[in-house]
């Protein structure tokens, strides 16, 4: 891949987000961190409601990784600003090159098809229904991420365009 690199995907439940980072990081060979994981393992083995300790465990398994030279794939909803900021600041404080990547489906009826077909991928996890996913408290960016559209796409054909927009063989 040559130079390594710090990719964090975003976006709603059902647009295709895992599975682009999941497919992003067996062609690249980069460390796949997914936040649903990382909470309902803390569900399960600590016994905790979880809140924002998924994704502050998470920003610290991807720097300890940066570090050591590996490129990182932070795959999470990544509503708020906050978080946005925070995933951008491992990367600042590294001095690590980085790109902030939005997944969506803009077309509702496929998008509700979507969430409500999936396949469970994380065992335990209460998969969000249609509503929870319109009811998603989730800001507009405040920078322009490199945005990936999946409407009326098949995953080959927006994965395809994801590799040509990050300018990856």
């Amino acid at each position: 891949m040559g130079e390594m690199k710090f990719f964090i995907f975003s976006g709603l439940p059902g647009s295709g987000k895992s599975t682009l980072a999941g497919l992003l990081a067996e062609k690249t060979a980069a460390v796949y961190l997914r936040v649903d994981t990382i909470e309902q393992g803390l569900r399960d083995l600590c016994h905790i409601k979880v809140e924002g300790e998924g994704y502050r465990l998470s920003y610290r398994i991807a720097s300890e990784n940066l570090s050591l030279g590996n490129s990182v794939i932070a795959d999470s909803v990544n509503p708020w600003k906050l978080s946005r900021d925070e995933w951008n600041q491992v990367a600042i404080d590294l001095d690590v090159p980085f790109v902030n990547i939005e997944v969506s489906c803009s077309n509702p009826e496929e998008h509700k098809s979507r969430v409500e077909s999936r396949k469970q991928a994380v065992p335990g996890l209460k998969m969000p229904t249609w509503e929870d996913v319109v009811n998603r408290d989730y800001h507009p960016w405040h920078i322009d991420p490199l945005r990936i559209d999946t409407s009326g796409k098949s995953i080959n054909e927006s994965f395809k365009e994801l590799l040509t927009r990050l300018n990856i063989q």
